[in-house]
């Protein structure tokens, strides 16, 4: 965590946040947040590691995690990655007791904000499809993207879960493999454990000799990691892992490829700290937010 971020940041959601790279725009668009509670939504961590959590903690003791998804902008077209939670909201008692509120609401005027009417959109990607990331299109049949022409998300997640789905977005999905584009200069990445399906996707924003910062591409981590502290220990366990096995497997995996150079990242649920890079440690890895 670089010294010149304010604590707070580890402690509150992300507002709008945009970054340029050339002719590409990627704007993390706010819908909510979700309180995670540490001691329910990692499973079996010691002492030492619940003391590790301590500077992620808001004043009631959760983690707090940002709900809304990622806008791509690009030579005139738009695709929005994740849909948020949509326009309700969850007190502590409704949810689980992993969680604390879970709330979202915002991600429709936040698109406006950001100059991008939900028509305009005309790809809309899933991670994966929980509640949580596919909010707005579960929201009136999926009226609000009527300029979409397609849902992507993979093979395999459409398999477990499309049934989610309202019947118009359904009609308009379209699975992509390991590696396939999903719109120009955007790939598909098949990162399984969260779900049996769980995507992540990466945004090429510049060649060999270009970029802000050196930055070549970008990561979309999806909920492969929910905090900035996993970078340090992608061995904890998450409750609502489908596969403990996979999701760690997964998040080696996703840390070791994150911290080649020219690489940056999107975590949509790491508090105000959603942009940045993963870093080499002595020990393993960390999570330096991007200022």
């Amino acid at each position: 965590m670089s010294a010149v971020l304010p604590l707070e940041r580890l402690t509150r959601p992300s507002p709008l946040r945009s970054l340029t790279f050339g002719d590409w725009r990627l704007t993390h668009v706010p819908d909510g947040m979700v309180q995670l509670r540490p001691e329910g939504w990692f499973s079996g961590l010691g002492p030492d590691d619940l003391a590790a959590l301590a500077p992620y903690r808001d004043p009631d003791g959760f983690l707090v995690a940002s709900v809304g998804g990622l806008l791509v902008e690009h030579r005139g077209r738009s695709l929005l990655i994740d849909a948020g939670f949509g326009p309700r909201r969850l007190e502590a008692a409704q949810t689980h007791p992993a969680l604390g509120a879970l709330a979202g609401g915002d991600l429709i005027t936040q698109l406006g904000t950001a100059g991008v009417r939900p028509e305009a959109v005309d790809t809309v990607a899933f991670t994966h499809l929980h509640d949580d990331h596919i909010g707005w299109v579960l929201a009136a049949d999926g009226a609000h993207f009527e300029g979409v022409t397609s849902f992507v998300l993979s093979a395999a997640e459409w398999r477990e879960a499309g049934s989610l789905l309202p019947a118009s977005p359904a009609g308009r999905v379209r699975t992509v493999p390991d590696g396939g584009e999903v719109f120009p200069g955007v790939t598909l990445r098949e990162w399984p454990g969260h779900t049996g399906g769980h995507a992540g996707y990466v945004v090429e924003v510049a060649d060999e000799d270009s970029g802000d910062d050196g930055v070549r591409r970008v990561l979309v981590l999806g909920d492969a990691l929910h905090s900035p502290a996993q970078a340090a220990h992608p061995e904890w366990r998450v409750f609502f892992d489908g596969s403990d096995e996979k999701a760690v497997a997964t998040r080696r995996a996703v840390l070791e490829e994150a911290a080649r150079p020219g690489t940056l990242c999107y975590a949509g649920h790491f508090a105000d700290v959603v942009f940045g890079r993963v870093e080499v440690t002595d020990g393993g890895y960390r999570w330096q937010a991007r200022e």
